[in-house]
């Protein structure tokens, strides 16, 4: 009976992907949901992965940079969307992003330091949990059948709520401190897929991280943060959103 059960849902489920297949992308499909882009406003939300990066500029050479050891977070938020033209649209995705980042200090930053470097000292974890505010440009291509791609730009602000920003202690005190606002541009592409009762857009997008976010430690000489020029943010969000 299992294996019956079983044998019929692979069925139900291989027969239900082939309609859905055959009316988004067939030669002559169904058209779906024609009008609902037209409309001057709509809502959706999304979910999607993320990875964050910092990019490192250095006041002197060095001859081994900081390693950023980047995990895989999550993302979900809303959507709104303003039709300004048939192919523009401005949209605003507020989101809750969290992503972790593990910062591995090569021995060499350790040299002057004024007791032997531990294993712990070389190594700094970043938790963050932004709140994104992107205002993009959305440039949506001719449709075609039930399918529309499209371009995305513009820029962001970020509000990390795990900076530290407000702390008095610093590395030395095992705290890492980054600024608690920053500015980013984003540029991105993906695609509308119309279904019969909802549009699905998976999407691909880039963010650049536009000043410092690094608060420099108490001590002017500090291993971790006397010779960092500037640490920005850079990330990849793959979103999937929902209308």
């Amino acid at each position: 009976m299992k294996k019956a059960v079983f044998l019929l849902l692979i069925v139900f489920t291989t027969s239900s992907y082939a309609q859905f297949t055959q009316s988004i992308f067939s030669k002559d499909p169904v058209i779906h949901l024609e009008n609902w882009q037209k409309q001057k406003l709509y809502f959706g939300f999304f979910l999607g992965l993320n990875s964050y990066d910092f990019k490192f500029n250095y006041k002197a050479n060095v001859a081994d940079d900081i390693q950023v050891q980047k995990t895989t977070g999550f993302n979900v938020g809303l959507v709104a969307d303003v039709r300004l033209q048939e192919y523009f649209n401005l949209r605003f995705e507020p989101g809750l992003y969290y992503t972790k980042r593990t910062l591995n200090y090569p021995e060499s930053y350790f040299i002057n330091f004024t007791a032997p470097a531990k294993a712990s000292d070389k190594i700094r974890e970043v938790n963050s949990t932004y709140i994104h505010l992107p205002l993009l440009l959305k440039f949506s291509a001719l449709r075609t059948g039930n399918v529309r791609p499209y371009l995305l730009g513009g820029f962001s602000t970020t509000l990390n709520l795990s900076s530290n920003a407000s702390s008095k202690d610093d590395n030395f005190g095992q705290r890492f401190r980054v600024k608690a606002w920053s500015p980013n541009y984003e540029l991105g592409l993906g695609i509308d897929i119309f279904s019969e009762y909802f549009i699905f857009s998976p999407s691909v997008r880039g963010v650049f991280g536009l000043k410092d976010e690094l608060i420099q430690d108490n001590d002017p000489t500090s291993p971790w943060t006397s010779n960092i020029e500037s640490m920005r943010t850079r990330g990849l969000f793959i979103n999937f959103t929902f209308h």
